[in-house]
């Protein structure tokens, strides 16, 4: 962060704001808004990023779904369905030229034994049974890769093709199996994706994150495999599109893995509508080749001292509301002005404002006025710093008497000794002047 912020002339950022941000344990920093990243704030702020359009890892009818619905459908393929074909891997994909399906499973989720997580029997044994079918259509371990959301089931997996496998433990152990985070930014020839969660109430957790599924399923460079429960799952908008978009394939199946037969299960109603789900991801994107048809035209993003910039931008719901104070700063020409008229109440303590934990940086850029400037009378316009108040405390009683202190004090400058300050629980009214000073922007 230091090079941004001090004075360089141009920054890039590499990434992809579609797929997943950072991950937050704790709620106070997420309502503080860490979750979201600086990638997504410049975007909000109305900074269009350029996006690459060809990709060049998926099948074609794997990139189909994410194109279509977390990038406006401008994905091109840079690879052809010939090219992610593997004609001497025998396996059963229930439409031969569309290596992916989903694959109905009901069992019931559990909590882990950690007691923080999920596991879902059902669909780890078929996993097991999905690799050991890979294993002898010729692909080798480290063609594959297992991933779910859950710690829990990611250890239950390991396990079970350990313990419960039909081929060598050897050919099992070599298979990576991770969360779907721990797979961000790399890839397989083949993904099997666990999703775990299976219940009457209790949603579906991880999996609502629209970004997840987007890195789930772009993993894979030949063929894919979702296990899961169709009937929880397609309450969430966004998976019940998936659902509806296997099966109009022909991709979403149920029975024995020798046997596999489309599925018939009625979908549940989504609970709310998809652009309510995921239309916060969706905004102020372009593509490259629009941008540079533009460029001659285009006056780039409004500056933020333009007023309509503040009616389409409102600063206060991704920024925490102190840091605002910056932003008043860059309209203020010089410093806080304090009087005796000003925002201070009758016992000289000053109401508090939203700005005031910002104030005192604000104030110490200003000049302060000289000692006789600032014992002259409260009414006149000066700024303090925090280095002008320590210089000054032991000069007050030689340079004016005590009743000149006491108006000094009555007028709302109450300034204490570090000494009597450090012994003191509230500590607030010892730079009170600053504190309350914003206010007059």
């Amino acid at each position: 962060m230091i090079p941004l912020v001090l004075g360089c002339k141009q920054v890039v950022l590499v990434g992809d704001h579609q797929q997943l941000g950072p991950v937050i344990m704790n709620k106070k920093a997420a309502r503080a808004g860490l979750t979201q990243s600086l990638f997504e704030r410049l975007v909000v702020l109305g900074n269009r990023p350029i996006r690459l359009q060809v990709q060049y890892r998926m099948h074609p009818c794997l990139s189909e779904f994410p194109s279509n619905m977390f990038y406006e459908g401008t994905l091109q393929n840079g690879v052809t369905a010939p090219e992610r074909l593997r004609k001497n891997v025998d396996f059963p994909w229930p439409v031969p030229d569309t290596p992916m399906f989903f694959y109905q499973n009901l069992g019931q989720e559990e909590i882990s034994s950690s007691g923080t997580s999920f596991l879902n029997r059902t669909e780890a044994s078929n996993v097991e049974k999905i690799v050991t079918k890979f294993f002898k259509s010729g692909v080798v371990p480290g063609q594959i890769g297992v991933v779910t959301p859950y710690e829990g089931q990611r250890s239950y997996i390991v396990n079970y093709m350990q313990y419960n496998g039909s081929l060598k433990k050897d050919l099992y152990k070599e298979i990576e199996v991770a969360s779907v985070d721990a797979f961000q930014g790399r890839e397989k020839d083949y993904i099997i994706l666990s999703c775990v969660r299976s219940n009457e109430h209790q949603g579906i957790g991880f999996l609502n994150d629209p970004r997840r599924l987007n890195v789930a399923l772009t993993r894979a460079k030949y063929g894919v495999v979702i296990l899961g429960n169709p009937k929880v799952l397609s309450k969430h908008p966004l998976w019940h599109y998936l659902l509806t978009h296997y099966k109009e394939k022909g991709c979403l199946v149920e029975g024995p893995l020798n046997n596999l037969q489309p599925s018939m299960i009625q979908f549940s109603k989504p609970r709310r509508a998809l652009v309510k789900s995921i239309d916060q991801y969706r905004r102020h994107d372009t593509s490259a080749r629009e941008y540079l048809s533009n460029t001659t035209t285009n006056s780039g993003t409004p500056s933020r001292f333009d007023a309509s910039f503040y009616r389409t931008h409102d600063p206060l719901n991704y920024i925490p509301s102190d840091v605002q104070s910056l932003r008043s700063q860059a309209y203020s020409s010089g410093v806080p002005v304090f009087n005796s008229s000003g925002p201070f109440n009758a016992s000289g303590v000053s109401k508090r404002s939203a700005y005031g934990s910002y104030a005192p940086s604000i104030v110490s850029q200003g000049g302060a006025g000289d000692s006789g400037s600032v014992l002259g009378g409260a009414s006149e316009r000066v700024g303090y710093s925090q280095s002008d108040r320590l210089r000054r405390r032991g000069s007050f009683g030689s340079v004016a008497g005590a009743s000149e202190v006491g108006s000094l004090l009555s007028s709302g400058f109450d300034y204490k000794s570090q000494d009597e300050a450090a012994d003191m629980d509230d500590m607030k009214s010892q730079y009170a002047a600053t504190q309350s000073g914003v206010t007059a922007f």
